[in-house]
């Protein structure tokens, strides 16, 4: 191991010294890796620069295109303290605008007043009444301000800032670089994976959200990035299901990767007491990607699929549940999980009492998640600072972590 040495994180050179030890490790082999020095989650500096050059760049999962579900509706959310409105015009487009106020900066939806959610013709400022349009190319534009001919000011050329936002598989991207790249490419692998599933019909039916986690926001995404945890933090919820040790975790670079485990034998044959096999993963017309089994089917089981920086999906045979982290300071973060099923589950008999108990297993799941993320971050914060850590085949995806972080902060 490494001794990590104690380097205050806020002083002058800490950072350095950070992103130093991230050069080091995020060259190491898979068979050599070693863990992130404890400044990285817990620097303030360190935050700066990834809320620069990660959050202020990369494209973030931050809905389901079915939250605006149609012409004139509205979600509210906020990204890194940017408060933002995600609207869908007549065309069926959709448009993140900012929710400042041209006037004098006031949030045109405020919490305090309005739901996240709805459906408005036009956004109107409470403060002052000041109006912007949302219809197609005109969205965002000033469409009425009382009272400000007697000044020099030009109506035509105020408008709201937008930001770039794409669906992807159904889920909604933002970004809020307005020179960024699309998305598409980057994605092409992982979408040759979920292709089969038709992801972008399900429908949402449970959402719960976790605010101001007293952990870094890497903490949790290298958390819900590996099932080596199952046999620990899930010993009596999720291992004797899905066994962390039978995870095949896919060899995969960049933005995304892929792992898959099988259902344990015992948890297979308690769901087919009748002796009927099991419904596998959709067959995926003969495309080869890192997620498929040998002769291109898995056997029944959980994928997990994750994007840098703050999304992994979970994707079983009758459900799926996707989990968005958002930082909210350097050792705090904001975590929200949505479970989807097929367009048709909620029609089935007894889907209520099903998705009470789904409902009672994510949060059960997440509460144990939470022990095992708040106790790194404590870890993290104790002096002498811990030595480097090595990790395991089954954090393959915590190693990609690194080098894709290494790629955005050097």
């Amino acid at each position: 191991m490494t001794a990590h040495r104690k380097t205050p994180a806020s002083e002058p050179g800490a950072l350095s010294a950070t992103l130093a030890e991230l050069r080091r490790v995020a060259a190491l082999p898979l068979e050599r890796g070693e863990t992130l020095p404890p400044a990285a989650y817990t620097s303030p500096e360190m935050y700066t620069r990834e809320t620069e050059r990660i959050f202020g760049r990369e494209w973030l999962c931050v809905a389901r295109a079915e939250e605006i579900p149609e012409p004139g509706s509205y979600l509210r959310l906020d990204v890194l303290g940017v408060p933002l409105v995600i609207t869908r015009d007549e065309e069926g487009e959709l448009h993140a605008l900012s929710r400042v106020c041209r006037h004098r900066f006031m949030d045109v939806l405020p919490p305090e007043t309005t739901p996240e959610q709805g459906s408005l013709k036009r956004l109107t400022c409470p403060y002052h009444t000041w109006t912007y349009r949302l219809n197609g190319q005109h969205v965002g534009r000033l469409a009425g301000a009382p009272l400000m001919r007697d000044v020099e000011f030009d109506n035509a050329s105020c408008r709201l800032p937008a930001h770039p936002v794409e669906v992807w598989n159904g889920f909604v991207l933002l970004n809020l670089d307005p020179d960024a790249e699309p998305p598409a490419p980057e994605l092409e692998g992982l979408d040759r994976v979920l292709r089969g599933h038709g992801l972008e019909d399900w429908v949402s039916v449970e959402t719960k959200n976790w605010r101001d986690i007293p952990a870094n926001w890497k903490v949790a995404v290298e958390n819900g990035s590996e099932n080596y945890h199952h046999m620990g933090t899930h010993a009596a919820t999720l291992e004797p299901v899905l066994p962390g040790r039978d995870t095949r975790v896919d060899e995969c670079d960049g933005r995304w990767f892929t792992m898959f485990t099988p259902y344990s034998a015992e948890a297979v044959a308690a769901a087919a007491p009748d002796g009927e096999p099991s419904r596998g993963r959709p067959d995926r017309d003969g495309e080869t990607g890192p997620a498929n089994g040998r002769d291109g089917q898995d056997p029944p089981g959980m994928l997990i699929a994750g994007i840098f920086p703050q999304f992994v999906l979970a994707v079983v045979p009758d459900s799926a549940v996707w989990i968005r982290w958002m930082p909210t300071g350097p050792t705090t973060h904001d975590t929200r999980i949505t479970v989807m099923v097929p367009p048709d589950a909620p029609r089935t008999p007894d889907f209520d009492n099903y998705l009470v108990r789904l409902r009672e297993q994510i949060t059960l799941i997440q509460e144990e998640d939470l022990v095992a993320i708040r106790g790194v971050q404590r870890g993290l914060a104790s002096d002498p600072p811990p030595s480097g850590g090595r990790f395991s085949h089954l954090e393959r995806p915590l190693w990609q972590f690194q080098r894709y972080l290494a790629e955005r902060l050097l």
